[in-house]
Parts: C-alpha cells; structure tokens; sequence
C-alpha cells in the first residue's frame, strides 16, 4: 500500500468502518476503495456472526487484488452534475460519537464501583445512639458544635503495651470543637481529664433497645463520664453540656488505632520538640527538633507527658493540641487533597478507626461535615484549654478545678460564637454602633484592681448571685475592696455601674473586668461603704450571667493566661 493510500485508510474513523448490514443482521467492515481488502478480525459484537449453512468447507478464496479507483470524467461542458455529494461527518463529530459512548459505559462502570465502595465505607461506619443529648445533628446554616473524644481504650494490635490493660475505654482527650456560623473561625477547646466536675444521670439504649438510666456522680474526674459504670458517648456529652452551657451537635470517639491509622494514611505529622525526649512509658524517643511521626510513633507522641513541661495532664493536652494542629494542615494541603492514594487511605482510615452518634452515620454525612470544615482557614483555628487549677482540697493535687470567672468567660465566648482570634475587630464593630459620647466612658486611664471600690447589689439576677460575684471580684479579680449591699431597691433588666465623676478612672477599671459596655456606665454619685469611704454602686441585673462571666459576651477577650495556640504555626514542645 502507498504511503498515499495509507494515509486515506488512517483519516477513516473506526467508527464508520463497521456498518450493520439489515439484510444480515451482521456487522460488516466497509473500507473505502484505496484500503486493503485483507481480512480483519472483526470487533466484539452483540450479535454473533452467522455461519454457512453447507457441511463442506468453504473454498478458499483468494483476497481480491487491490484495484486502483478509475477517476471519474468531468462533466460536459455547460452541463451541471446533478448528483448530490454525500454529507461528510465532522472529524469532530465522529470523534465525539466515538469517544462518548466509550465514556459513557466507563462512567456507569465507575459509577457502579464507586457505588460498591461508599456502600463498603458506610459498613465500615459504626455508630452509638446519642440517647437524645445531643442538638439533633450539625446545620450547615447554623454555628457548628463536635464533640471529639479520644478513648484509652487499649484493643487492637499493639496496643496492650500501653498503661491500663483493663481500662473500659474513659474520656482520656476530649475536645470541643466549635466552628462559626459564618465558618471564619474555629475554637477547639481542650477539656481536661482530671477536672472535678459533676456528671448527670444518662439515659442509655440498651442492645435489646430499652432504656436504662446511669445514676450521676458530683465531684469525680472527667474523664468517668465514660466508659465508668457503663456509661456512652451520650453522658460524656450530657457532662460537657452541664459544664459549659454548650450542647454539642454529634460526636465522634477514637481509640489508640485512630491516631496510628490517620496518622500514617497522611503520610506522617510534622511534629516538633524544643529538647531530646525518651520516655519508656510511652515509648517516645526522639531527639529536639523537626520530625515527622505516623503510626506508634505517632501514638506515642500524643501519649507522652512525663517528659514535657511540668510532667502532667495538661503538658500533654499542648503535646496533642500541636499534633491536631499539624494534622489539619496536613489534611488540607495540596500533597493530600491532590493525591488519590491518600484521599483513600484517609476515607478507609477514617471510617474504620472512628466511632461516630447515629446522626453521623453516613459516608454523606460526614462528607457534609468534612465540606464545612474545609472552609476554615487554619490559620482562624485556635486550640486552647479550659481554664484550671490545682484541686485546692488535695494536700498533693493530681486533679484540677475550674478557675471560676476565666473559664466561664470562655465559655460564654463559643456559645455567643465569638472567635478567639477575631475579637478586635467584633468589638471594633460594636464600638462603632454605640454612640460616641457613651463609647468615651470606657477611654482613659485605669485604676489598678486594689484601688477599686464598690458594693455589689443584687438586682434581678439569680439568688446568690451578688455574694458569688463579690467571691470572685476579691479572689480571682484583684477587687479587694469590694463588698456585698445585698438587694436592690428594683430589679433591672441590665447590669449598670453607678459613679461620681472622680471615680471614672475606677469604674473604667472596673468596666474592663466585667465586659460593661459603655452604656452599663452611669456617671452620677457615689455612695459611703461600711469604712466611711466613697464607693460605687455595681447593680447586678436580669443580664447577669454567672460569677466573672463578661456581661457583653460580644467585646469578651480571652483571659490573658489562656493556653491557646493557632493551627497554622508550629510550636516545639518545651
């Protein structure tokens, strides 16, 4: 065949060189004249070929003789050529045939596969009820709230080298995470394990679908509102709402499995140390700096604790906060959402290693999930710990309490969804509403907290309130001089602070311990305290929220001694 010839057989389509035949109900290959007329397996076709209906072998028949195309005579002269030439199909558009029902058959074969595979991650899902103490489940148009909890419970490979062989799996890491309904920003707040808290009864289904009510306890770890007594998920996340006045949306737990999983699916964590660590309890070894850790080293990273800071729970807590951190950067990096493998690796590791309430059980609900989250910049991400302290009843304190005033100010701050990382603009922005005159109280100078003084009043808010308030002015506050006036005269619906006009430097003081705005401010007189001296008048209000709670939860700062930190930075662990 000449290379003239050839080149006229390869612009043919495939396509269009198998043709049905009506006649035969066969497919038959139709070449144009300049093509080899040599025998050519004929492709798969769904109806078979037919056969000769004669028992003798059919005579071999020599391949015709390739015959060169004779050309076609020019019309006469004056005489049009009334023969219509055949339409040609668009290269293009054969193409497109050609093409698009191969991708259609790929797209229902992959569809098909793809269908198998989320039914084989949804089986992979497990799930515990909520026993209804939870909100229902996360909005998307809503601020989000995810109860994540990390198990000692020590099953699987491995795993039994670790502390406790017998422990019932207890709220070892807890974490509430807190995600804006605007998804600017984030709080993922760490709760202690050793905290003294109180744990509610909790309801709890049962296997054969019956209820059993778990008695409470008051002044017990933590960490017991799992695992202890039989307790589920539900009553860790009934014990966070009592604590924090936060009911959480759903949650999730992981174990031991969970950390190695993830951690290696990603292809390791960057972790760092600002100084060498062999810890024989957990088996970290490593030396200070850089690392990247996946699997039991991994594991062994976020179990240290003997090794870092003061050698405890809360030393910890930064060790895990650094390592959520990193593993977040690392989920949303372009190394990981561009790579297949890893993008399975993770959805097997994921759905395997967690245990998620029965809202959460699906592959496109926590898809909805994961989808919110992403929007999050890393960066608006902060990680901080509830605000303690040593037990002060244990001679050796090995449990914490809650710093009354900072942690429920920080608690207000999530449940008015206000970022911890944000602040000053929001109070910018509230400052800028109020009118000029009244946001001018708040401006100058301040008194220190020893030279403040004022009697607390009672004024609509719960009994006991203006005795709890004054407790915290004078032991957390600084506010020594401070005392209790009992109740006053009316209710009020907001808290307002009374002063003469050379008292303003106090009451600016005062202002900024409380979250008063500068319409709480009321210049006008001061009244004599039992010393005979000139005080203020601080009169509590149907506002009031609770011992050193901000009154203006919307222009609250974090407490200054808060131990927070933000995802998108890297802190070596001391």
């Amino acid at each position: 065949m000449d290379a003239q010839g050839r080149g006229r057989a390869e612009d043919i389509d495939p396509a269009d060189q198998w043709v049905l035949n009506p006649d035969t109900g066969d497919y038959e290959l139709r070449l144009p004249p300049s093509a080899p007329q040599s025998p050519v397996s004929a492709p798969q076709s769904p109806v078979p070929r037919p056969r000769r209906a004669t028992s003798a072998p059919a005579p071999e028949v020599p391949a015709p003789r390739r015959r060169r195309a004779t050309p076609e005579e020019p019309p006469p002269p004056g005489r049009r050529d009334r023969r219509r030439p055949a339409k040609k199909k668009s290269r293009g558009k054969k193409i497109l045939l050609w093409t698009g029902g191969t991708m259609a058959f790929v797209v229902l074969a992959v569809g098909a596969a793809g269908y198998l595979y989320l039914q084989h991650l949804n089986d992979n899902i497990e799930s515990l009820p909520d026993d209804g103490a939870s909100t229902g489940g996360f909005k998307k148009d809503q601020a989000i709230n995810i109860l994540l909890i990390g198990t000692d419970k020590r099953t699987g490979s491995g795993n039994d080298g670790y502390g406790d062989k017998g422990s019932a799996g207890h709220a070892d890491t807890t974490l509430l995470l807190h995600v804006s309904k605007d998804r600017s920003n984030a709080t993922a707040l760490s709760i202690p394990r050793d905290l003294i808290v109180d744990i509610p009864d909790c309801p709890t289904t049962q296997e054969d679908g019956s209820t059993k009510v778990i008695p409470g306890s008051t002044g017990v770890r933590f960490n017991t509102s799992l695992g202890q007594s039989g307790r589920t998920p539900s009553c860790t996340m009934r014990t966070v709402t009592e604590l924090t006045g936060v009911t959480p949306d759903n949650f999730m737990v992981a174990d031991f499995n969970a950390v190695k999983t993830l951690s290696s699916a990603v292809g390791g964590v960057e972790v760092c140390l600002a100084k060498d660590i062999n810890d024989p309890d957990s088996h970290l070894n490593l030396s200070a700096g850089k690392h990247t850790v996946e699997g039991e080293e991994a594991l062994a990273f976020v179990r240290t604790r003997h090794s870092v800071g003061f050698g405890g729970d809360l030393s910890r807590i930064e060790l895990q906060q650094q390592f959520l951190s990193s593993l977040m950067r690392k989920l949303k990096s372009n190394d990981t959402l561009t790579s297949p493998t890893k993008m399975v690796k993770l959805a097997e590791a994921g759905t395997d290693a967690l245990t998620v309430d029965s809202k959460l059980k699906s592959i496109g609900k926590l898809k909805d999930l994961g989808l919110e989250l992403g929007k999050l910049d890393t960066k608006n991400l902060t990680f901080a710990t509830v605000p303690v302290k040593d037990n002060p009843a244990e001679k050796t304190p090995v449990t914490v309490v809650l710093k009354d005033g900072p942690a429920q100010q920080v608690f207000d701050m999530v449940k008015n969804d206000v970022s911890f990382t944000e602040v000053k603009k929001k109070e910018k922005e509230k400052k800028d509403k109020e009118d000029a005159a009244v946001a001018a109280r708040l401006e100058g100078e301040k008194s220190e907290p020893s030279e403040v003084r004022v009697r607390v009043l009672n004024g609509g808010a719960s009994s006991g309130s203006a005795g709890r308030e004054l407790t915290y002015l004078q032991n957390e506050a600084g506010v020594t001089k401070s005392e209790n006036a009992g109740n006053a005269p009316a209710d009020i619906a907001k808290t307002t602070l009374e002063y003469a006009p050379d008292q303003a430097d106090q009451a600016r003081a005062l202002a900024e311990i409380l979250g008063l705005t500068g319409a709480a401010m009321k210049p006008g007189k001061s009244v004599t305290n039992s010393q005979g001296l000139p005080t203020m008048t601080l009169t509590l209000g149907k506002d009031f929220k609770g011992a050193g709670v901000k009154l203006d939860a919307t222009s609250a700062k974090a407490p200054e001694d808060l131990q927070k930190s933000t995802a998108d930075k890297v802190e070596c662990a001391k």
